[in-house]
């Protein structure tokens, strides 16, 4: 219900997408759909108002800073400081949320703090099609609900159900050839900042850092599409079409729908092969990193070969 009043609004304020010289669509679609995240955790918040007032408000008040900066800068672009000093206010929150600060020596908040920044944005880089954003947080939040029940509880079970829900009401708007809405920097802002206040609550209880693991699809897509365009002297700050996922759907015109369930699924098989494992975190690292790293680069060197790009 609240998905089709935002449609309403966005409709008659003209809060659209329109198709540009990277942009991976073609029609003039609604923007913002995300907005389905924030209010999850309005609703969350509604329902368990006495445990939101003592252990989850600086949380929430993090992500709807960033939530409603990023709403703001899809209505009117803003400038790089004042996005990136409410981020900054937001993971110091986060941080807080997750006693981040006290779990971990002094020398290595400004490391964890780059980290969390990084994947913030990298959320954000990788909305670009259809069902992507949704598909891959379900599937990383089903991980974590199972991690929850069934290897170590971490945190209240309907912390994880909201975002879980929400993802589902945002991919029957968004998982379609043609998609109804995009989710907009808030939804990805949103449901980014959700997915990795989780994943840092995982890793405090558990003190293991393997589990940054489970957004290693995004993560290995990111740092190298940026490595690439720092060799090739380009702006990292600007919008491109570099990435991976970008090349097969605007060059090789593969469905956006199988494009954001290849990278889905092969998350999803990560997390089962991360969630059972007993080897170290660095070897279970460079059992990940190297044969997609590698599988990463032979793809984009084909597909840039083919198109002389």
């Amino acid at each position: 219900m609240a998905e089709l009043i935002y449609f309403k609004i966005a409709d008659k304020y003209n809060i659209i997408d329109k198709p540009n010289h990277r942009s991976a669509h073609t029609q003039v679609t609604l923007r913002g759909g995300g907005i389905i995240f924030p209010i999850a955790f309005i609703l969350f918040s509604l329902f368990n108002f006495s445990e939101v007032i003592k252990e989850y408000w600086a949380f929430g008040l993090g992500m709807l800073a960033i939530c409603t900066i990023s709403f703001i800068d899809d209505v009117k672009p803003l400038s790089n400081k004042i996005r990136l000093t409410v981020q900054f206010i937001s993971v110091v929150l986060l941080l807080y949320f997750t006693n981040t600060f006290a779990l971990i020596p002094f020398w290595a908040w400004l490391m964890t703090f780059i980290v969390i920044v990084g994947t913030l944005n990298a959320y954000n880089f990788m909305d670009g099609i259809n069902g992507m954003t949704g598909l891959y947080s379900l599937v990383t939040i089903g991980c974590l609900i199972y991690i929850n029940s069934n290897i170590v509880q971490f945190t209240e079970s309907n912390f994880i159900y909201y975002p879980a829900l929400a993802c589902i009401v945002f991919l029957f708007f968004n998982f379609r050839k043609k998609a109804k809405c995009f989710a907009g920097d808030v939804g990805s802002m949103g449901i980014g900042f959700w997915v990795i206040g989780l994943i840092t609550l995982l890793i405090m209880k558990t003190q293991d850092y393997k589990y940054i693991l489970l957004l290693s699809v995004y993560g290995i897509e990111v740092v190298l599409t940026i490595i690439e365009r720092i060799i090739l002297k380009e702006n990292i700050f600007e919008a491109h079409r570099r990435h991976l996922y970008q090349l097969f759907a605007n060059e090789k015109k593969v469905s956006h729908l199988l494009i954001s369930f290849v990278y889905s699924f092969l998350q999803l098989a990560i997390n089962a092969f991360l969630i059972h494992s007993d080897f170290p975190i660095w070897i279970v690292a460079l059992m990940v990193f190297l044969p997609i790293g590698g599988l990463y680069l032979i793809l984009k060197w084909n597909i840039k070969k083919q198109y002389n790009l």
